[in-house]
Formats: C-alpha cells, sequence, structure tokens
C-alpha cells in the first residue's frame, strides 16, 4: 500500500512540473542560455489598447482589456520605490482614450520624475495618438517607427440624436429633471445653441490642457504646439521633423537608449510590469490544481480502500 502512495505522490509532482514546464515555455535547458544580466533593472510598462480611468478591465479570458490609469499609476510608483529600477519605459500601442486618465497617469509621470530622479522613455509601436502622445510628451524621450502614427492633439465630445427615429417607432421620451441642462447631450431631443457653447467651452479648456502638456513636455513654444494640434495624426517620420518625437527606433532600440539615460552599462535587464493573469496563466494553474486534485483523490481512495479490507471484520448496527 505504501509504495502505491509512493509512487502516486512521484507521479503528481513530474505531472505538476511538466505541466508547469510546458505552458511556461521554458524548460531547466533553455533557462540555463539564457545571457545573465546584471541587477539595474528598466521596468517596462505597457499602455495598450484605450486608456481609460480607474483599473483594469478583463474579458472572459481574464485578460487585461484596454490599459487604465490606475493600473499604470501603481506600476510608475511601484518603479519610484524599487532601488534596483533605475529607468522607466512606456511600451505604447494606443488610439488614445479619456483626457482624464491621461491626465492622472501625466501627473503620476510628472511626479516620478520629480521624486526619483529616474528618466522615463516613451516608445510606440503601431500607434500612440491623442491621449496616448499627451502622457509620452512629458518623458524625458519619444521613440517610434517610421510609420507608427502619432499626434492627433486635440479633444473632442459626441453624441446622437434619434429623435425622429423614435417617433417612427412609437417612442417618446419623458423626462422629469432639476434644472435646463440636466440631460444635456440627451439623444432624444435637439441640442440648444447654449448648450453646445456649454461643452464647447469644456472642449476648448481640456484642448489648452494638451497644449500646454505638449508644449512643456517638449519643451517646445505653446504657439508652435496649437499650429500642429488641429486634431490631426503624424507618421513618425513626420513627427520627428515637427519635434513632436525624439527618435527613429523600435523597442530595442528604446531599451538600449533608455540604458544610456539611466547609465546602465551591459545587457539591459528590461523587465515587464504586467498585474493582469493571462488565459494561459490560468489555464496552467487551474490543469495543475485539476492534477493535482485527481491524484490526491486517486491517493486517498487507494487509502480507503485499504483501510476497508481491514475492517471487513469489524462488527456494524
Amino acid at each position: 500500500m505504501l509504495k502505491k502512495i509512493f509512487i502516486s505522490a512521484i507521479l503528481l509532482i513530474a505531472v505538476m512540473s511538466f505541466v508547469v514546464s510546458l505552458l511556461g515555455g521554458k524548460n531547466s535547458v533553455t533557462k540555463s542560455k539564457v545571457p545573465q544580466v546584471q541587477s539595474d533593472k528598466i521596468a517596462v510598462i505597457s499602455v495598450d489598447g484605450t486608456i481609460a480611468s480607474g483599473d483594469d478591465q478583463s474579458n472572459i479570458w481574464n485578460e487585461t482589456v484596454g490599459a487604465s490609469s490606475g493600473t499604470i499609476m501603481r506600476q510608475l510608483r511601484k518603479a519610484a520605490k524599487d532601488d534596483t529600477v533605475k529607468a522607466v519605459l512606456l511600451s505604447i500601442n494606443s488610439p488614445g482614450g479619456s483626457v482624464t486618465a491621461a491626465e492622472e497617469i501625466t501627473r503620476e509621470i510628472n511626479r516620478f520624475k520629480e521624486n526619483s530622479q529616474k528618466p522615463i522613455v516613451a516608445t510606440m509601436s503601431d500607434m500612440g495618438a491623442s491621449a496616448a502622445y499627451y502622457i509620452a510628451a512629458p518623458c524625458d524621450k519619444i521613440y517610434v517607427n517610421n510609420s507608427t502614427l502619432t499626434g492627433s492633439i486635440g479633444v473632442y465630445m459626441s453624441t446622437v440624436n434619434y429623435e425622429e427615429l423614435a417617433k417612427k417607432l412609437g417612442v417618446y421620451d419623458v423626462m422629469i429633471k432639476s434644472g435646463p441642462h440636466k440631460d444635456i447631450m440627451s439623444p432624444n431631443r435637439p441640442m440648444t445653441a447654449e448648450e453646445r457653447a456649454i461643452l464647447q467651452n469644456i472642449v476648448n479648456e481640456m484642448y489648452d490642457q494638451f497644449v500646454v502638456t505638449v508644449a512643456s513636455g517638449r519643451k517646445m513654444p505653446e504657439d508652435k504646439v496649437r499650429r500642429l494640434a488641429d486634431g490631426r495624426i503624424y507618421t513618425g517620420k513626420q513627427a520627428k521633423e515637427l519635434g513632436l518625437v525624439d527618435e527613429i527606433g523600435d523597442y530595442y532600440d528604446a531599451v538600449e537608449g533608455t540604458a544610456q539615460l539611466a547609465n546602465i552599462s551591459g545587457t539591459p535587464n528590461a523587465v515587464r510590469y504586467n498585474e493582469s493573469r493571462t488565459w494561459r496563466n490560468i489555464l496552467g494553474a487551474e490543469m495543475t490544481q485539476a492534477l493535482s486534485n485527481k491524484i490526491t483523490e486517486q491517493i486517498f481512495q487507494n487509502l480507503s480502500q485499504e483501510t476497508a479490507s481491514k475492517q471487513l471484520w469489524a462488527p456494524r448496527s
């Protein structure tokens, strides 16, 4: 009996090790071939997808959808406190998003620079436009590809009006409100001139804030920024010629450049700061747990059968 238990335990350990190794995409041989790098690190913070306020949202696979200001701010603070982190690299692939989220992240970037005195660099892949450019502007350096789409310096608000469609369907909106503008941007009625002016003032205020952020971060005259900030997008090549970015290069060029700014010699140790669990992590954990439970159950079942066979003689009520 003990022999069966021992064999089952060894099998459990072997299977669990194999699954973890397979799903992790690594083994002891591969690990030994990876060059050893120094302890000085570059913290890589991903800004992937639409930028929104708050914490990360997940899909059914528990994979992060979009980039959240809450997560990025926490990662910046973590990097600021970590003495082994000598610099931060924002890895951006985003069309933009919330002005408020961009403002929060930008404030945290400026705080990071002031308090830690560590360099922070941005690198853009396919896209780094609108709110994504907003957060890149205060970085010490911006890397883009020639074909990267960036810029789009501007703000907009939009709504729809389906009042006539609703009438055709026999649907009528009943609104009870505390003030004349409480239902501003309602899709069930036309917007008044006064309401349009209210919203335009809000957009203009946010736009001015965007322009000032770019002018300050890029050390560029505000009037020049305004000439460029008509909402259009630029290619990376155009953006460099206009002074909106610094270097043409890919992610690895940005890592090397960040290492130079941080005075890191040798092979840079770029470490990604990720808080989310991907489907592969979850699947690996679930499979390992399931196998563990199944084999453990079998062990106890064998024990129970062995014990029962020895207790058949016992009196029964």
